[in-house]
């Protein structure tokens, strides 16, 4: 059994150890510092000329207005207006244009706000802007994530003139990194009109990702780069592209071998974006941060997922921990705990003993300091892995499974695996299977095949998703998921969930279908007038349905006697 051993006993609260960790914590930064960052790509860019559209009553909207108006293009669109005698009460001479409006449709980003409005009995009016100052006691654009160019400061003052401070430097061309990419052909999203994993578009915070059939579209603009989709999206058909996964696993290694050189212990890797860097920062200045925490600043806490995790316990963490803070969308910590809990039962599952893997959720320093002393401290591989994070996340999860299980202390065959969990396996009824092949079609990862030549329904464990399209497909309402991880080297190859005998064509004797697909079509068509007299057309090919269907009456009648005189 490989276990992970100590050279000579320490406690979480040596202070020999203790001292040790924070020298192998300062060498493991400077590791960190020398990793080359990522090439920048592929951008998005913004074009503004400061058309600000100003939104609240008039009480607010109109002083606000009056210190952008020097600055910028101003519009007012004054929200509280239902007639004339408030605009008739205001009679200053004004450089710009104040509207009246009862309604308000506010969409766009940066550069490109489309505006609709609706005054008292007039038709809707249009326009587009390129700054949006909301001061409304709701905003008009409820997202968590703003879009750029959009501020909704609240009724605060210093906010406020925060805001219009903001809005006045934005002027200009301006281009930021386009932080995902997205695999088509690898999406569950849907096939055939039928829906299956909406993982991305639930816990997009700044509503850029939508349905857009089989497919999701995302708009490039909106996306804030937090990753999440990339973390929830169980195929890897949504990829983190800035910066890349195998950039983020390289400064993981980095941080982890140094510290193990340096001779520290139980190493836990702390995920943060700004907010809990400012945090821990005001922790540090009082050395309140543990010495065996390493932190890992990213772009967004969310924007990594079990993939990245598993492989950091591959390479010897003890543990890792994300630290979300109160301006983190709900949902992004909610699904951080799901793919956490999918990621301990993998853990306890192969018996490497502990917590592994925890969320922190933390609002000030005060707050994360004792958190940061509850971290988790969980058995590691005996050796370390020697695998690199690849761009897929599916190969990763890969190589962290397999390395994972080759050095558990309990080998096991099978793990059980929560609801939602990107693998499985799938439990067919065979009494109401048709072997239509439907499931076939729409499974986007060919974790579902079929018998080519044989009325087989084939199934490779390793593939699956676990989307639920095949379920949702089914015309019959034959097919299960079953969330688990199979760890036997049968996951890896194709197993025949339902077979039968093949239906012959009572004309030219070519195997075409199955028994039970031609009896319930049978069954279904029975009464359609298309078929009405020639039901025996439907024990045919589709070759000889037609050239059925071109006889003449009387030649067909001979033939299917001819036909019936030889079966």
């Amino acid at each position: 059994m490989n276990i992970r051993l100590l050279d000579t006993p320490t406690t979480p609260d040596d202070p020999r150890q203790e001292a040790l960790d924070r020298a192998a914590r300062r060498a493991a930064l400077a590791a960190l510092a020398t990793v080359p960052l990522p090439e920048l790509l592929d951008t998005v860019g913004y074009r503004s000329a400061g058309r600000t559209l100003v939104v609240g009553t008039r009480a607010d909207a109109l002083p606000w207005a009056e210190r952008l108006a020097p600055l910028l293009p101003v519009t007012v669109l004054a929200l509280d207006d239902d007639d004339v005698a408030a605009t008739a009460a205001d009679d200053k001479v004004r450089l710009y244009p104040v509207i009246a409006a009862r309604a308000l449709v506010l969409t766009g980003w940066l550069g490109a706000f489309e505006a609709t409005w609706q005054a008292r009995g007039a038709a809707p009016e249009h326009a587009r802007f390129d700054l949006v100052l909301d001061l409304g006691a709701a905003p008009q654009i409820a997202t968590h994530q703003r879009p750029h160019g959009y501020v909704a400061p609240g009724t605060d003052p210093v906010a406020r003139a925060a805001a219009v401070e903001t809005l006045a430097d934005m002027t200009g061309e301006f281009e930021k990194p386009k932080y995902f990419a997205y695999k088509e052909s690898l999406c569950a999203h849907g096939r055939n009109r039928k829906t299956g994993c909406t993982a991305c578009v639930d816990i997009c915070s700044a509503g850029a990702i939508a349905d857009a059939g089989d497919l999701v579209a995302v708009n490039p603009y909106l996306c804030a780069g937090c990753g999440a989709c990339t973390t929830v999206c169980p195929s890897g058909a949504m990829r983190y592209a800035y910066p890349g996964a195998p950039q983020t696993g390289a400064r993981i290694r980095a941080l982890l071998s140094a510290y193990a050189q340096a001779g520290g212990r139980d190493p836990v890797l702390l995920v943060h974006g700004a907010e809990g860097a400012v945090l821990l920062d005001a922790l540090d200045a009082n050395d309140a941060v543990p010495g065996r925490v390493l932190p890992l600043g990213v772009h967004h806490a969310a924007s990594t997922g079990i993939d990245v995790w598993l492989a950091a316990l591959a390479w010897g963490a003890a543990g890792v921990a994300v630290l979300t803070t109160s301006g983190d969308a709900p949902q992004y910590a909610d699904a951080l705990d799901e793919q956490m809990t999918v990621a301990q039962t993998i853990m306890t599952g192969l018996g490497y003993a502990g917590a592994h893997v925890h969320l922190v959720r933390a609002h000030d320093a005060a707050g994360l300091a004792p958190a940061l002393q509850r971290l988790p401290r969980g058995d590691v591989p005996a050796r370390r892995a020697g695998f690199h994070v690849a761009a897929d996340k599916r190969n990763t999860l890969d190589y962290a499974l397999e390395h994972l299980l080759r050095e558990a202390p309990q080998p096991v065959d099978e793990i059980a695996l929560p609801a939602g969990s990107p693998y499985g396996t799938l439990a067919v009824d065979t009494a109401a299977c048709s072997l239509c092949m439907a499931c076939v079609g729409a499974c986007p990862a060919s974790a579902l095949q079929d018998g080519q030549n044989a009325p087989q329904l084939r199934f490779i464990e390793k593939n699956c998703v676990q989307c639920g399209l095949c379920a949702n497909t089914c015309p019959e309402d034959a097919i299960r998921l079953v969330p688990r991880l199979s760890l036997q080297p049968a996951r890896k190859q194709p197993v025949v969930l339902n077979e039968t005998q093949p239906f012959h064509c009572i004309r030219c004797d070519k195997p075409f279908g199955t028994l039970r697909m031609v009896e319930s079509m049978l069954a279904r068509l029975a009464g359609h007038p298309a078929f009405a007299g020639h039901l025996d057309r439907m024990r045919m090919c589709g070759d000889c349905r037609v050239i059925d269907m071109m006889m003449p009456e009387g030649e067909q009648t001979i033939h299917q006697a001819h036909e019936l005189r030889r079966r």
